[in-house]
């Protein structure tokens, strides 16, 4: 079992200050495969403190400086992949191939993003006699998830370090021994002591004091809808700026005209791939009535071919959700679907045949289904996907917009069919005819997915002030 019982702190290993200890459940094989030390509020304000010192040496380095320690990091990544995706594969049941491919490569395509953009950014702009700039914003908290652990960590500390912050993580204490195996990457890389810090622990105790701290100057959390409201409320006493990544209940809108044969596996791959817990997984796939049988008939034969298996093995299988918790909230909505009416196509409640371990899904897919049903409203976060029908473009676009959630969506079918729908669509992102995710486009979303942007130069101006000098040109 790997141990991280310690916290890294002012650019040392030390022991957690009244923390308590957590063991971590493989979810293929319900036994313990990690243990750490989840920390308190005193772990926290060591962390904060270490960072604050550092700020005001490190908000002073060059450009090129940061250019050259992302660039050390990048290095130290790529050597320290294969570490990573075991210990993705062990903690959250991602597939050694998908872990060392995917879930790896999307640490690697952020690096090297950010640099990018480090290298191109406008730090200052002149306005007639004056100048516009940016600045750092100070000592920052990132709260991360455990879903796609390396995408959602180096997606924020990568344009941290970028912009000149200190900082300090708090990774999921379902997925924390890549955060600390990131973490040995960052030291061997040589960042400066404090400029970095990892605390170990959950929402409510470190999260909690994140949020809260007073000399803490932004948080940037990706997870669920309901813990984001949380933290900008602990946050809002001190005014603190909060960027939030948070739920989706994405469309996938098949027009008519689309190749129902590409489109339809298309977009359930999309779902499928990481067992379904990814935040854009477009789950409510559209189709038009007249095409609902073809449709059906592809969707269903498309997912009983898709398989499950060991996390450990190689292979193209699918492999667990993360815990009980959730096997059994999803369990609940494929229940709650079939009272609700709606018509089950393959899959259903329970494991797969033949299995008695772990926490494996049935790839399962529902027709019949109305956007008023509960399975078609709430995040399902697993390999679940709901059919439903609609009458013409007018009503395809009231179905993709009626949620709460506006983070992404899928549109398959004539370019500018495609186009005119997506620019309908109330969401921060829409993927059109199977365009593939680009880390230096903005990642972020409407109404209750969160604000603020990810990625790229986006990404970078968040963890930025902006500030007005004026006269500053003679």
């Amino acid at each position: 079992m790997r141990s991280y019982v310690n916290h890294y702190i002012d650019g040392a290993w030390t022991e957690s200050n009244a923390g308590t200890r957590h063991q971590v459940i493989n979810p293929a094989t319900e036994t313990p495969v990690t243990e750490i030390m989840l920390g308190s509020a005193a772990d926290v304000d060591r962390a904060v403190a270490a960072a604050k010192r550092a700020f005001d040496s490190f908000s002073q380095t060059s450009v090129a400086e940061r250019v050259a320690l992302l660039e050390a990091i990048l290095a130290e990544y790529k050597a320290r992949g294969g570490d990573l995706a075991e210990a993705m594969a062990a903690e959250m049941g991602a597939p050694i191939s998908f872990a060392k491919t995917a879930q790896v490569g999307t640490g690697i395509g952020h690096l090297m993003a950010t640099i990018q953009a480090l290298r191109d950014f406008t730090f200052e702009e002149q306005v007639g006699n004056n100048l516009v700039v940016h600045e750092p914003i100070g000592v920052v908290a990132l709260i991360t998830p455990w879903n796609w652990p390396m995408n959602q960590i180096v997606a924020k500390v990568a344009p941290a370090l970028a912009a000149g912050n200190t900082m300090i993580l708090k990774p999921s204490e379902e997925a924390p021994a890549c955060a600390a195996i990131f973490t040995e990457i960052l030291d061997k890389a040589g960042v400066p002591k404090g400029v970095f810090n990892l605390v170990q622990g959950d929402g409510p105790g470190v999260g909690t004091a994140l949020s809260r701290h007073p000399d803490i100057a932004m948080v940037s959390f990706t997870g669920s809808t309901r813990a984001g409201i949380q933290v900008a409320k602990n946050a809002a006493d001190t005014v603190k700026r909060v960027h939030q990544e948070l739920g989706g209940k994405s469309p996938n809108v098949v027009l008519p005209g689309a190749d129902l044969a590409k489109a339809i596996p298309a977009g359930l791959m999309n779902v499928i791939m990481n067992s379904g817990q990814s935040c854009i997984a477009p789950s409510r796939l559209l189709v038009h009535e007249k095409d609902m049988a073809e449709a059906t008939a592809i969707a269903a034969a498309t997912m009983k071919a898709v398989e499950t298996g060991d996390p450990a093995a190689e292979g193209r299988h699918i492999g667990p959700v993360v815990n009980k918790a959730q096997w059994d909230k999803i369990q609940g909505l494929i229940r709650a679907a079939m009272a609700e009416g709606a018509t089950l196509e393959t899959g259903g409640p329970g494991r797969p045949d033949g299995v008695e371990t772990g926490y494996f899904v049935k790839p399962t897919l529902f027709s019949g289904v109305r956007n008023d049903m509960t399975i078609a409203r709430e995040e399902i976060f697993g390999p679940v996907v709901t059919l439903i029908a609609y009458q013409d473009e007018e009503d395809a676009v009231r179905i993709a917009n009626d949620t709460e959630y506006g983070l992404s969506a899928v549109v398959f079918g004539p370019p500018d069919a495609a186009r005119r729908v997506a620019s309908r669509i109330r969401a921060g992102m829409v993927y059109i005819n199977g365009s593939p995710p680009d880390s230096n486009l903005p990642f972020g979303g409407y109404k209750q997915s969160g604000n603020g942007r990810e990625y790229g130069k986006y990404g970078l101006a968040e963890f930025m002030e902006v500030k007005s000098m004026f006269g500053a040109v003679a």
